[in-house]
Protein backbone atom coordinates (compact mmCIF):
# COMPACT_ATOMS: atom_id res chain seq x y z
CA UNK A 1 0.00 0.00 0.00
CA UNK A 2 1.11 3.56 -0.69
CA UNK A 3 0.96 6.30 1.93
CA UNK A 4 -0.35 9.86 1.68
CA UNK A 5 -1.51 12.65 3.95
CA UNK A 6 -4.18 15.30 3.59
CA UNK A 7 -3.50 19.03 3.61
CA UNK A 8 -6.39 19.32 6.09
CA UNK A 9 -3.61 18.69 8.59
CA UNK A 10 -1.50 21.65 7.44
CA UNK A 11 -4.06 24.41 6.81
CA UNK A 12 -2.97 27.04 4.30
CA UNK A 13 0.57 25.68 3.95
CA UNK A 14 2.23 26.56 0.61
CA UNK A 15 2.54 23.65 -1.80
CA UNK A 16 6.35 23.80 -1.75
CA UNK A 17 6.30 23.24 2.02
CA UNK A 18 3.69 20.46 1.74
CA UNK A 19 5.94 18.66 -0.73
CA UNK A 20 8.96 19.15 1.50
CA UNK A 21 7.08 17.41 4.31
CA UNK A 22 6.06 14.55 2.01
CA UNK A 23 9.55 13.90 0.69
CA UNK A 24 11.24 14.34 4.08
CA UNK A 25 8.97 11.84 5.78
CA UNK A 26 8.57 9.29 3.00
CA UNK A 27 4.98 9.82 1.84
CA UNK A 28 4.18 8.86 -1.73
CA UNK A 29 1.23 11.21 -2.21
CA UNK A 30 -0.86 14.11 -0.92
CA UNK A 31 -4.63 14.60 -0.79
CA UNK A 32 -5.35 18.27 -1.49
CA UNK A 33 -8.15 19.94 0.45
CA UNK A 34 -9.94 21.94 -2.26
CA UNK A 35 -11.20 24.99 -0.38
CA UNK A 36 -10.73 28.74 -1.01
CA UNK A 37 -8.70 28.89 2.22
CA UNK A 38 -6.09 26.66 0.59
CA UNK A 39 -3.51 27.26 -2.16
CA UNK A 40 -5.31 24.79 -4.45
CA UNK A 41 -9.06 25.09 -5.12
CA UNK A 42 -11.41 25.21 -8.12
CA UNK A 43 -10.89 28.98 -8.49
CA UNK A 44 -7.20 28.48 -9.27
CA UNK A 45 -6.44 29.50 -12.86
CA UNK A 46 -4.74 27.44 -15.59
CA UNK A 47 -1.26 28.82 -14.90
CA UNK A 48 -1.57 28.11 -11.18
CA UNK A 49 -2.77 24.58 -11.85
CA UNK A 50 0.10 23.91 -14.23
CA UNK A 51 2.57 25.24 -11.66
CA UNK A 52 1.19 22.98 -8.91
CA UNK A 53 1.25 19.93 -11.19
CA UNK A 54 4.85 20.70 -12.14
CA UNK A 55 5.88 21.07 -8.49
CA UNK A 56 4.43 17.66 -7.65
CA UNK A 57 6.10 16.05 -10.65
CA UNK A 58 9.49 17.57 -9.79
CA UNK A 59 9.19 16.33 -6.21
CA UNK A 60 8.20 12.82 -7.28
CA UNK A 61 5.02 13.01 -5.20
CA UNK A 62 1.55 12.12 -6.50
CA UNK A 63 -1.62 14.16 -6.13
CA UNK A 64 -3.79 11.40 -4.70
CA UNK A 65 -7.05 13.29 -4.80
CA UNK A 66 -8.93 16.55 -4.61
CA UNK A 67 -11.02 16.65 -1.44
CA UNK A 68 -14.08 18.72 -2.23
CA UNK A 69 -17.16 19.64 -0.25
CA UNK A 70 -20.00 18.93 -2.66
CA UNK A 71 -22.91 17.32 -0.79
CA UNK A 72 -24.67 14.97 -3.14
CA UNK A 73 -27.67 14.09 -0.96
CA UNK A 74 -28.40 17.64 0.20
CA UNK A 75 -31.85 19.01 -0.65
CA UNK A 76 -31.86 21.69 -3.32
CA UNK A 77 -31.03 22.24 -6.96
CA UNK A 78 -29.24 19.46 -8.82
CA UNK A 79 -27.38 21.80 -11.11
CA UNK A 80 -25.67 23.66 -8.28
CA UNK A 81 -24.29 20.39 -6.91
CA UNK A 82 -23.34 19.07 -10.35
CA UNK A 83 -21.60 22.34 -11.16
CA UNK A 84 -19.55 22.02 -7.99
CA UNK A 85 -18.59 18.44 -8.84
CA UNK A 86 -17.66 19.35 -12.42
CA UNK A 87 -15.37 22.11 -11.12
CA UNK A 88 -13.66 19.63 -8.78
CA UNK A 89 -13.28 17.03 -11.52
CA UNK A 90 -11.77 19.63 -13.85
CA UNK A 91 -9.29 20.65 -11.16
CA UNK A 92 -8.34 17.02 -10.53
CA UNK A 93 -7.79 16.41 -14.25
CA UNK A 94 -5.53 19.45 -14.52
CA UNK A 95 -3.47 18.33 -11.51
CA UNK A 96 -3.22 14.71 -12.63
CA UNK A 97 -5.24 13.46 -9.66
CA UNK A 98 -7.23 10.24 -10.15
CA UNK A 99 -9.88 10.99 -7.51
CA UNK A 100 -12.34 13.63 -6.29
CA UNK A 101 -13.92 13.34 -2.85
CA UNK A 102 -17.56 14.30 -2.26
CA UNK A 103 -19.74 14.09 0.86
CA UNK A 104 -23.23 12.59 1.22
CA UNK A 105 -24.57 15.62 3.12
CA UNK A 106 -28.12 14.44 3.67
CA UNK A 107 -30.24 16.73 5.82
CA UNK A 108 -31.70 16.03 9.25
CA UNK A 109 -35.21 14.65 8.88
CA UNK A 110 -34.68 13.65 5.27
CA UNK A 111 -36.04 10.22 4.43
CA UNK A 112 -33.12 7.82 3.83
CA UNK A 113 -34.61 6.52 0.58
CA UNK A 114 -35.06 10.09 -0.67
CA UNK A 115 -31.47 10.97 0.23
CA UNK A 116 -30.16 7.81 -1.44
CA UNK A 117 -32.07 8.47 -4.65
CA UNK A 118 -31.02 12.12 -4.78
CA UNK A 119 -27.35 11.26 -4.25
CA UNK A 120 -27.45 8.45 -6.80
CA UNK A 121 -29.09 10.62 -9.45
CA UNK A 122 -26.47 13.33 -9.09
CA UNK A 123 -23.56 10.92 -8.95
CA UNK A 124 -24.86 9.10 -11.98
CA UNK A 125 -25.02 12.35 -13.91
CA UNK A 126 -21.53 13.36 -12.76
CA UNK A 127 -20.08 9.94 -13.61
CA UNK A 128 -20.11 10.57 -17.34
CA UNK A 129 -18.24 13.83 -16.89
CA UNK A 130 -15.71 12.06 -14.68
CA UNK A 131 -15.30 9.33 -17.29
CA UNK A 132 -14.61 11.89 -20.02
CA UNK A 133 -11.87 13.51 -17.92
CA UNK A 134 -10.44 10.31 -16.44
CA UNK A 135 -11.31 11.16 -12.83
CA UNK A 136 -13.17 8.90 -10.41
CA UNK A 137 -15.66 10.46 -7.98
CA UNK A 138 -15.57 8.96 -4.49
CA UNK A 139 -18.40 9.18 -1.96
CA UNK A 140 -16.88 9.38 1.52
CA UNK A 141 -18.34 7.49 4.46
CA UNK A 142 -19.40 10.63 6.33
CA UNK A 143 -22.29 12.53 7.95
CA UNK A 144 -25.67 11.14 6.80
CA UNK A 145 -24.06 8.01 5.26
CA UNK A 146 -21.19 7.33 7.63
CA UNK A 147 -21.14 3.51 7.42
CA UNK A 148 -20.14 1.32 4.55
CA UNK A 149 -23.63 -0.15 4.48
CA UNK A 150 -25.18 3.32 4.11
CA UNK A 151 -22.76 4.48 1.43
CA UNK A 152 -23.27 1.36 -0.65
CA UNK A 153 -27.03 1.90 -0.70
CA UNK A 154 -26.19 4.90 -2.88
CA UNK A 155 -23.35 3.34 -4.87
CA UNK A 156 -25.44 0.31 -5.73
CA UNK A 157 -28.06 2.58 -7.26
CA UNK A 158 -25.46 4.46 -9.30
CA UNK A 159 -23.86 1.37 -10.80
CA UNK A 160 -21.11 3.24 -12.66
CA UNK A 161 -17.42 2.33 -12.33
CA UNK A 162 -16.44 6.01 -12.35
CA UNK A 163 -18.18 6.48 -8.99
CA UNK A 164 -16.72 4.75 -5.96
CA UNK A 165 -16.16 4.94 -2.23
CA UNK A 166 -13.70 6.62 0.11
CA UNK A 167 -13.50 4.73 3.40
CA UNK A 168 -13.02 7.11 6.35
CA UNK A 169 -12.26 4.65 9.14
CA UNK A 170 -13.36 7.04 11.88
CA UNK A 171 -16.89 7.49 10.58
CA UNK A 172 -17.58 3.81 9.97
CA UNK A 173 -16.34 3.03 13.50
CA UNK A 174 -18.40 5.81 15.06
CA UNK A 175 -21.36 4.44 13.11
CA UNK A 176 -20.97 1.11 14.94
CA UNK A 177 -19.58 -0.85 11.99
CA UNK A 178 -16.69 -3.29 12.42
CA UNK A 179 -13.74 -2.95 9.99
CA UNK A 180 -14.39 -6.32 8.33
CA UNK A 181 -18.02 -5.31 7.71
CA UNK A 182 -17.01 -1.90 6.34
CA UNK A 183 -14.56 -3.52 3.96
CA UNK A 184 -17.06 -6.16 2.86
CA UNK A 185 -19.56 -3.44 1.96
CA UNK A 186 -17.11 -1.03 0.35
CA UNK A 187 -14.64 -3.33 -1.39
CA UNK A 188 -16.44 -3.46 -4.77
CA UNK A 189 -16.28 0.34 -4.91
CA UNK A 190 -13.18 1.24 -2.92
CA UNK A 191 -10.97 4.05 -4.21
CA UNK A 192 -8.77 4.67 -1.18
CA UNK A 193 -8.83 4.70 2.62
CA UNK A 194 -8.53 7.64 5.03
CA UNK A 195 -6.84 6.67 8.28
CA UNK A 196 -6.67 8.77 11.45
CA UNK A 197 -6.81 8.50 15.21
CA UNK A 198 -8.87 10.37 17.81
CA UNK A 199 -9.07 10.80 21.57
CA UNK A 200 -12.34 8.92 22.10
CA UNK A 201 -15.78 8.24 20.69
CA UNK A 202 -16.94 11.41 22.44
CA UNK A 203 -13.91 13.55 21.52
CA UNK A 204 -12.72 13.49 17.91
CA UNK A 205 -9.67 15.69 18.53
CA UNK A 206 -6.96 14.25 16.27
CA UNK A 207 -3.94 12.56 17.81
CA UNK A 208 -0.89 10.71 16.53
CA UNK A 209 -1.60 7.43 14.77
CA UNK A 210 -1.73 4.67 17.38
CA UNK A 211 -2.28 7.09 20.26
CA UNK A 212 -6.08 7.04 20.13
CA UNK A 213 -9.00 4.64 20.06
CA UNK A 214 -9.59 3.84 16.37
CA UNK A 215 -9.03 0.21 15.25
CA UNK A 216 -6.27 1.02 12.74
CA UNK A 217 -4.53 -2.33 13.15
CA UNK A 218 -7.77 -4.16 12.38
CA UNK A 219 -8.45 -1.98 9.33
CA UNK A 220 -4.98 -2.55 7.89
CA UNK A 221 -5.18 -6.27 8.66
CA UNK A 222 -8.50 -6.58 6.84
CA UNK A 223 -7.14 -4.74 3.80
CA UNK A 224 -3.97 -6.85 3.76
CA UNK A 225 -5.83 -10.11 4.22
CA UNK A 226 -7.90 -9.38 1.14
CA UNK A 227 -4.88 -8.35 -0.93
CA UNK A 228 -5.93 -4.71 -1.26
CA UNK A 229 -2.93 -2.64 -2.36
CA UNK A 230 -4.29 0.90 -2.73
CA UNK A 231 -3.65 4.10 -0.82
CA UNK A 232 -3.79 4.85 2.90
CA UNK A 233 -4.20 8.60 3.43
CA UNK A 234 -3.75 10.15 6.87
CA UNK A 235 -6.45 12.76 7.34
CA UNK A 236 -5.38 14.69 10.43
CA UNK A 237 -8.13 17.23 11.09
CA UNK A 238 -5.94 20.05 12.39
CA UNK A 239 -8.05 22.68 10.58
CA UNK A 240 -10.95 22.08 12.97
CA UNK A 241 -8.91 21.68 16.19
CA UNK A 242 -6.65 24.62 17.03
CA UNK A 243 -5.22 22.89 20.10
CA UNK A 244 -4.22 19.73 18.23
CA UNK A 245 -0.49 19.11 17.93
CA UNK A 246 0.98 20.30 14.59
CA UNK A 247 1.03 17.55 11.99
CA UNK A 248 4.55 18.29 10.77
CA UNK A 249 6.05 16.88 13.95
CA UNK A 250 3.95 13.71 13.73
CA UNK A 251 4.41 12.69 10.09
CA UNK A 252 7.58 10.67 10.52
CA UNK A 253 6.28 8.59 13.41
CA UNK A 254 2.94 8.24 11.61
CA UNK A 255 4.59 6.74 8.55
CA UNK A 256 6.58 4.37 10.77
CA UNK A 257 3.40 3.33 12.58
CA UNK A 258 1.60 2.55 9.33
CA UNK A 259 4.63 0.68 7.99
CA UNK A 260 4.71 -1.40 11.19
CA UNK A 261 1.01 -2.23 10.88
CA UNK A 262 1.55 -3.25 7.26
CA UNK A 263 4.47 -5.48 8.17
CA UNK A 264 2.58 -7.11 11.00
CA UNK A 265 -0.49 -7.71 8.85
CA UNK A 266 1.68 -9.30 6.15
Amino acid sequence: MKLAFSTLGVPGLPISDVLRLATTHGYHGVELRAHPEEPVHPGLGPDGRAEVAAEFKAAGVEVLGVAGYARVAAPGDDEAVLGEIRALVGLARDLGAPYVRVFPGGADGQEPAEADALAARRLGAAAEYGADLGVRILLETHDSHRTGAAATRVLGLVGHRQVGALWDVMHTWLGGEQPQDSYAALSPYLGYVQVKDIVSAQDSTPVALGAGVLPLAECVEVLSRHGWDGWLCWEYEKRWYDDAEPLAGLLGAGREHLARLLNESA
